[in-house]
């Protein structure tokens, strides 16, 4: 457990409750989100209150209900204290975001991650953004190179939330925020991408037939995924290895690394490849 979170909790739960909770929350702009065991769910009142009086940027604290899920990839939400909705504004790396963290998956866990992938993005790329949430990846690479960024997700409070967060930021590029079929659009222009983004870890084996359509030969495909692992320093290669054996053409890795733990042995990871195709 985070020593913030057990500092904020110290007069609240015994250190029999504490250790039934969760390691960390995530506290985006003036939300603090934290998930609460089952067994400690009737105490969520006093949890969220605890929280608030701790963390001085929020305003208000929500349990999360259900796990992330479906096409949309949104979660439930239950507001424990404070007061005020799901939309907040949340800053990262320079660049500023409105959020509503119900309706559209996000998370700040990778903001390392997204600053790093921006910091590659060269002058004059066109880059496919193909799970684009509401902007988080896309508006940090345009907005310090003068590339375009096609960011697509099938959600439409996603692909609206990147539009309005494109208009947010002086940007050197420009944003175009897509609501569609990630597959559907990839496949629609072959060879066009300079870099392409596959930030769905759970399903990117799905669709990498159609990131690698997208991809121009020579272009870079970042991949995410899951990966099991006993010891956490194996991850990044055995990830490494699997996108070697499934992608369908000749690849390159040039870089890889555990992105972070999202469960016991549990990991996510990304690879960068430089892909070949023939001809």
């Amino acid at each position: 457990m985070t020593r913030l979170l057990r500092r904020a909790l110290a007069g609240t739960l015994s250190d029999e409750e504490m250790d039934m909770m969760v390691s960390a929350f995530d506290q985006i702009g003036g939300i603090a989100v934290i998930r609460i065991p089952r067994s400690l769910y009737p105490r969520r009142v006093a949890i969220g209150e605890a929280l608030l009086a701790n963390v001085k940027a929020a305003s208000r604290v929500f349990c999360q209900v259900s796990e992330v899920g479906g096409d949309y990839r949104t979660r439930g939400l239950e507001l424990v204290a404070g007061e005020g909705g799901t939309r907040t504004e949340y800053r990262e790396n320079g660049c500023r975001f409105l959020v509503d963290v119900e309706s559209v998956f996000f998370t700040p866990r990778l903001s390392t991650e997204r600053a790093r992938v921006a910091g590659l993005v060269r002058p004059g790329e066109t880059v496919l953004n193909m799970f684009g949430g509401a902007g988080m990846f896309s508006v940090q690479m345009a907005r310090k190179t003068p590339c375009t960024v096609y960011s697509v997700d099938i959600n439409p409070e996603a692909a609206r939330y990147c539009g309005m967060n494109a208009e947010m930021n002086r940007m050197a590029g420009r944003v175009v925020s897509i609501t569609g079929d990630a597959a559907t659009l990839a496949d629609g222009m072959p060879g066009a991408s300079d870099r392409t983004l596959m930030p769905l870890p759970e399903r990117s084996d799905s669709f990498l037939e159609q990131a690698v359509t997208a991809t121009k030969s020579g272009g870079t495909i970042h991949y995410y995924s899951h990966v099991h692992a006993d010891r956490k320093q194996d991850a990044a290669r055995l990830s490494a290895r699997h996108f070697s054996d499934v992608v369908p053409v000749e690849s390159r890795v040039t870089y890889c690394r555990l992105v972070r733990a999202v469960g016991p042995r549990y990991y996510q990871t990304v690879v960068d490849a430089v892909i070949s195709k023939p001809g």
